[in-house]
């Protein structure tokens, strides 16, 4: 069982700050600690409840194991309703696939969690495992971010750099949605790769500094007239497979 003194040591890593300054994340349900088990990343604690210890009793490799009551869970939890098990998982750069895309995707000022998320785990589905995103970009190892990505935080490379200057020097064309592009639908030959696909921030797209970057401006099709803009992340998943197929 887990002392009172421990639990508290362990409620720190709600706070980014203290993630960020330990490397390491945290990792929440089932699902996801199915993954982190799997993936080769460094299990530091586990905290579980005795449903889910005794179902992956073995499994737990070198971690340090902690059986919590669900009181006990919600006070480590960002999340207002926990499930069954938290576990505290170092960072590291993930093996690269064989399946990997020659395809890099940058993120410009992208704020929301929920949509970095979805974009990783887009990514992971369509074989593209590198992401380069602006120094404001959201934090990958956000818990929202996690948890949206469904595992792809363990197969995605992701690197926060000054993305102007990084755009002005990957050597790579770089492709980026804007209303003025050519549109997908007209093209008939495949896009070149490698490639670098620019996504900009939900509201502003992409800033004037990473535009002048882009050399290949593209179109995604209003077929139906109406809406105003698409999500992010439904604006990216629809490009990546372009560029992927």
């Amino acid at each position: 069982m887990i002392s009172k003194n421990k639990l508290k040591e362990l409620a720190a890593y709600r706070l980014q700050k203290r993630c960020d300054e330990e490397a390491v994340f945290v990792v929440e349900g089932p699902k996801m600690a199915a993954e982190a088990l799997a993936s080769g990343f460094a299990v530091r604690t586990i905290c579980a409840t005795g449903e889910w210890l005794a179902a992956n009793a073995g499994r737990t490799g070198g971690a340090e194991v902690c059986e919590v009551s669900h009181a006990e869970l919600e006070r480590l939890s960002n999340f207002k309703t926990p499930n069954q098990v938290w576990m505290l998982v170092e960072r590291q750069t993930p093996e690269k696939s064989s399946t990997q895309k020659d395809i890099t995707l940058a993120l410009d000022h992208l704020q929301d969690p929920g949509n970095m998320g979805t974009i990783m785990r887009t990514a992971d589905w369509f074989g593209v495992r590198r992401i380069v995103c602006s120094a404001d970009t959201v934090s990958c190892f956000n818990p929202k971010v996690i948890q949206a990505s469904m595992g792809a935080v363990f197969r995605t490379q992701v690197d926060y750099v000054d993305l102007p200057q990084w755009l002005a020097s990957c050597g790579m064309p770089v492709y980026g949605a804007t209303l003025s592009g050519e549109p997908l639908s007209s093209r008939h030959t495949p896009l070149p790769s490698p490639g670098v696909l620019l996504i900009g921030n939900e509201s502003r797209g992409i800033s004037e500094d990473a535009m002048t970057h882009v050399t290949h401006p593209v179109l995604i099709p209003n077929l139906g007239g109406t809406a105003e803009s698409l999500n992010a992340s439904v604006a990216a998943g629809i490009l990546i497979y372009e560029l992927t197929r």
